[in-house]
């Protein structure tokens, strides 16, 4: 992108937990920005900042360059890219940073090309607190040149990485989630045994860190499951999608994956009790298995 060029317009379709941030990320940094969501409100309360609100998903990209849908998966991207289609002129880019399955993502480029359209799978990992900071992970699946296009545009949320062709930015994505979601669930098990154990829990983290156990969910979880502070940040139902989704590109690629299914049952198991909770909740999928064994004594925050 020339640096003396104009900023190209961008039309943000989804403005909730983490589309919020990020479009505030993108306005801050000068883009012209149309934004839609599903609640109107949402989208509203961007307004402050310089965005135009559409009432409709055809109307907020009918003037941009540059499309990016943050949505809770496949079907709601395949739906809201229906309604938008007809909206969207040929040469526009496509960026579509929610997290789906890989083979919805080949579909969606296919489905795009053949208007003319071009299209990039760009998920994302870091949460809330990585969207409102601008240091998101971005795996990003596509073209080359359709990459150098979005790249300027993605830094302002975070580091974009190009690791293949469309659907590998969703792969990409699955294979970060696999890795959070069993160290979650590592951790979770170190720190009830060492309660169970008839040590101190948070003395345990402490003692461990900066030895090859460290990492950011030991870091940040860790603290989080002493708390007991289970309100989102990442949630369970989006942990338990990207499990099974990691489970079925499995499936496709002609490879098993035990630990995985173990990590998914875990959270299948308080997919219906707690579904907005944080990811973190793998301790209460744990402690279910154990009755009568608790990390700390602190009471639960669930949202």
């Amino acid at each position: 992108m020339n640096a003396s060029a104009p900023l190209p317009t961008i039309a943000f379709l989804g403005i909730g937990l983490m589309g919020k941030p990020m479009a505030t990320r993108l306005l801050l940094a000068g883009y012209p920005l149309i934004a839609w969501n599903r609640t109107r409100s949402k989208a509203a309360a961007l307004s402050s900042l310089g965005a135009r609100v559409a009432n409709h998903p055809s109307d907020a990209v009918s003037g941009a360059s540059i499309v990016i849908t943050m949505l809770e998966a496949g079907p709601a991207v395949a739906e809201v890219l229906e309604a938008a289609r007809d909206g969207i002129k040929a040469g526009t880019l496509v960026i579509d940073m929610s997290s789906t399955k890989q083979s919805e993502a080949e579909g969606f480029r296919a489905l795009l090309a053949a208007q003319g359209i071009a299209f990039i799978d760009a998920p994302v990992s870091g949460g809330v607190l990585g969207a409102e900071a601008g240091t998101l992970a971005i795996m990003a699946g596509g073209a080359a040149t359709d990459f150098a296009y979005a790249e300027p545009v993605l830094t302002k949320m975070g580091r974009p990485t190009l690791v293949g062709p469309a659907g590998c930015g969703q792969l990409a994505k699955l294979c970060n989630q696999l890795i959070v979601g069993a160290t979650l669930s590592i951790v979770a098990e170190a720190l009830l045994l060492a309660e169970a154990g008839g040590a101190d829990p948070a003395a345990v983290r402490a003692a461990i860190r900066g030895g090859f156990a460290e990492s950011r969910i030991l870091d940040v979880h860790g603290q989080r499951m002493l708390e007991r502070n289970f309100m989102p940040g990442g949630q369970v139902k989006s942990q338990a999608k990207d499990l099974e989704n990691v489970l079925a590109a499995a499936t496709a690629a002609g490879i098993t994956l035990p630990v995985t299914e173990l990590v998914a049952q875990n959270y299948r198991s308080i997919l219906d009790t707690f579904p907005l909770a944080d990811q973190s909740a793998a301790l209460l999928a744990l402690e279910r298995l154990n009755p009568g064994k608790r990390v700390g004594a602190a009471p639960d925050k669930l949202p």
